[in-house]
């Protein structure tokens, strides 16, 4: 790259390049710069063609280094750093300045130094832009804004006042500059909110399984993915069998079988079995892009209200045309004629639509959560019903073992040594719970059964030693799996259980022992509960496929009044759409697979962060911190970013109303109205893009 050095201190050089720099190559020249380990930040100037460099000025080297490396980055250098930045570009406050003052010394320098006819000439020339843009939307058979613009330039023409045709296409070009700036500005700050979340994978190092950041994750890598995890890269299954879920990209909603040699993407997530992949591309770039993608899809995924103000608005344009006609008609005056066509709507509800809920979203994902869509708020906002399920979402994601029972001739550690070596293939709280409780014993295990199998909400399957065995709970064990229970047995383990959850170990029909499991409720829980009931929330429901006891007890502890127990994935389901066909509004919080159908069944599903990947990836609204307290932050938000709407629609057309009023009345020119309206839109703009409250 040719560059000339315009000016230096000691740590900070500026360079001057052959040309200017394009926008879209401003952000991957910055990344490219700074891939140089001598070079410690950049700045790209793009409109002038100049780039700021710092660098260590302790180190002697670290100048010439740095300009050796500028010398050296090429189009092929800034292409490669594209990938990095994709979606990441920021809008920058300078090239919004420069364009401005841009837009604003070529307009006056026209007005002021051009002799007339040429200055006439270039305004006509000008308005090609505009008059396109309205011919298109005509042509198309659309009368929207675009057709507004071009017909009040046009009248201005019509009366040969150039000089008010150049004034209003400048205008009208600032404020353009203006409301994009905005709303790139809100899109922005969304995706890098997004990318601060946390996500953790399962590498292989060594042949040991280290838990580690997914954004340490680089090319090359191998790591585990089984039931329930995230596939958080793309890559390739080097070994292993599992069934995808791949809705998140392709919007399919069955799972598809991946084996050695497929690939398998980011954002999708592993229901059932195991697979080991080789990581094809870092979690970064996959990442932004699953995050752009969301951010680009949230668009179809828009709240009746804020779709409902946009149609509005566009039907009003219409009637703006017929408001000019009759203005037209009635004064003969094209200068109040063109002031009916100055003024619209559209532009500010939506944008100011538009910006305030990106500003929810961003601060959604700041504060913990992620939504999917404004649709999400909207529905949050009005619903009047929540289902929690209770293990990982009301209760700890820790649980513990409380005591471990032995039947059979079987022991205390044999029950929990093999219950070990069974649970560990799968990330449920309750089989962490297992496994972390045989390894403070000492139990050290080796796999001895064959291929477990996962039968979701129910447990375990396998085989040892050419024997049946299966450890779940007390309806799979005893009902689907029909082992027998002496009534002795289950006697003692009732009076064990005082309200535990308990666990059933069984080979080849027979019980062999039951592990015992305390799961404390979370802090904070029954103030939480409290807080959404004083929010709204008039029906407040636990569902479990715990035993009864363990189900009242953590019912109560939390403050809530109906629950039910001993259900089935399909029972949870079936419970959520019973509420909505009696006309109720439900959100569902769960957190594992089991939880996935009743998530989808919900007008608003909600996902702990703690939970499985595919309860993620169902839910509309992710918890990342896996607390109750976000959920009462998000209810707050979701009301407050409904009134927002409400009250800027309300000014919205108050305003545009009066400036139209005043503008056909004669009061105020048409260039003052165009000046007006678009700074309304501009102001009602960064307003909405505050912070929320919550």
């Amino acid at each position: 790259m040719q560059y000339t050095i315009v000016s230096e201190i000691p740590g900070r050089i500026r360079v001057n390049l052959a040309g200017i720099v394009p926008d879209a190559d401003a952000e991957p020249l910055r990344v490219a710069l700074e891939k140089a380990p001598t070079i410690e930040s950049a700045r790209v100037y793009a409109r002038i063609g100049s780039v700021a460099l710092t660098y260590n000025a302790a180190d002697p080297a670290a100048r010439d280094a740095a300009l050796n490396w500028l010398g050296l980055v090429d189009a092929a250098a800034v292409d490669a750093a594209r990938a990095d930045c994709a979606g990441m570009v920021a809008p920058s406050t300078d090239a919004l300045l420069l364009n401005i003052a841009e837009l604003v010394g070529f307009h006056y320098a026209r007005r002021w130094f051009l002799p007339a006819p040429i200055r006439a000439a270039w305004t006509v020339w000008s308005y090609r832009k505009f008059l396109a843009a309205g011919l298109r939307s005509l042509v198309n058979g659309r009368l929207d804004v675009p057709v507004l613009d071009a017909a009040a330039v046009g009248i201005s023409f019509a009366k040969g006042d150039f000089l008010t045709a150049g004034s209003t296409m400048f205008l009208l070009n600032i404020g353009e500059a203006l409301e994009d700036y905005t709303k790139a500005r809100s899109q922005h700050e969304l995706i890098y909110s997004l990318l601060a979340m946390p996500e953790t994978a399962r590498r292989i190092e060594a042949g040991e399984e280290v838990g580690v950041p997914a954004s340490d994750l680089a090319e090359g890598d191998l790591i585990v993915v089984r039931t329930g995890m995230p596939v958080c890269v793309d890559g390739t299954v080097e070994r292993g069998r599992a069934m995808v879920n791949q809705a998140a990209l392709t919007g399919e909603p069955l799972a598809v079988e991946r084996v050695e040699g497929d690939s398998v993407f980011a954002g999708t997530a592993c229901e059932d079995g195991e697979i080991f992949v080789r990581v094809t591309s870092g979690a970064g770039n996959t990442k932004l892009r699953s995050i752009v993608s969301m951010v680009e899809q949230s668009e179809g995924l828009k709240s009746s209200v804020q779709g409902r103000r946009e149609r509005l608005a566009d039907a009003i344009v219409p009637w703006n045309f017929l408001l000019a006609g009759a203005v037209a008609l009635t004064t003969r005056s094209l200068v109040k004629t063109s002031a009916a066509l100055m003024v619209d709507y559209s532009c500010a509800l939506k944008l100011t639509s538009s910006i305030s809920v990106l500003a929810a979203m961003s601060q959604s994902a700041r504060a913990g959560f992620t939504v999917k869509g404004s649709r999400h708020f909207e529905q949050l906002a009005a619903a009047d019903t929540i289902v929690f399920d209770k293990t990982g979402t009301l209760t700890a994601a820790t649980p513990q073992l409380a005591d471990v029972l032995a039947f059979a001739g079987w022991t205390q550690e044999e029950v929990l040594r093999f219950s070990a070596c069974l649970e560990e293939h799968f990330p449920h709280p309750v089989a962490r719970a297992v496994v972390h409780a045989a390894e403070a014993r000492g139990l050290e295990h080796r796999e001895r059964h064959a291929e477990v199998e996962y039968v979701v909400a129910h447990g375990i399957a396998s085989s040892l030693d050419g024997k049946r065995v299966v450890i779940g709970s007390k309806h799979f064990v005893m009902e689907d799996e029909h082992v027998d229970v002496p009534a002795s047995v289950a006697e003692k383990i009732d009076e064990s259980a005082r309200g535990l959850s308990t666990l059933y170990l069984a080979v080849n029909g027979e019980l062999v022992g039951a592990l015992l499991i305390s799961d404390p409720i979370k802090p904070g829980v029954a103030e939480a509960i409290g807080t959404l009931r004083k929010l709204g929330f008039e029906h407040i429901v636990m569902l479990t496929g715990d035993n009864e006891a363990a189900a009242a007890r953590i019912a109560a502890d939390a403050g809530i009044t109906e629950f039910a127990a001993n259900l089935l994935p399909e029972d949870k389901h079936n419970y959520v759409a019973h509420l909505r066909e009696q006309g109720r509004r439900v959100v569902m919080v769960g957190d594992g697979v089991n939880d996935s159908p009743s998530l989808s069944a919900a007008d608003v599903g909600v996902a702990m962060g703690n939970g499985t990947a595919i309860a993620r990836e169902v839910a509309d609204v992710t918890l990342n911190r896996g607390d109750l307290c976000s959920l009462v932050a998000l209810r707050r938000l979701s009301m407050e970013l409904m009134e927002r709407m409400d009250v800027t629609f309300r000014e919205v057309i108050g305003f545009n109303s009066t400036l139209l009023a005043l503008g056909i009345a004669g009061a105020i020119a048409p260039q003052t109205s165009s000046l007006l309206h678009n700074t309304s839109t501009v102001f009602f703009s960064m307003r909405d893009s505050r912070a929320y409250a919550m």
